[in-house]
């Protein structure tokens, strides 16, 4: 499994605009869908939220990557 260590820039970031950022989503619609299929996991459990505020601390799982979410 690949593992990324993201940095956050201020207090949180928003799932679809992290998708977005990694490359996973191509576009904010595809980050969307992503998100509504339940292939990601927010610390374990599925998250549907599509603006869920990422904080560091969060790790985020889907498609074979783990992101651990990190401040600056």
């Amino acid at each position: 499994m690949e593992q990324i260590n993201f940095t956050i820039e201020g207090e949180y970031i928003e799932l679809i605009q992290l998708l977005k950022v990694i490359g996973v989503a191509q576009t904010g619609g595809h980050a969307k869908f992503i998100v509504d299929e339940g292939e990601v996991f927010r610390n374990g459990e599925v998250e549907l939220r599509k603006r869920a505020k990422l904080v560091a601390g969060d790790r985020i799982e889907l498609e074979g990557i783990q992101i651990f979410l990190v401040s600056e």
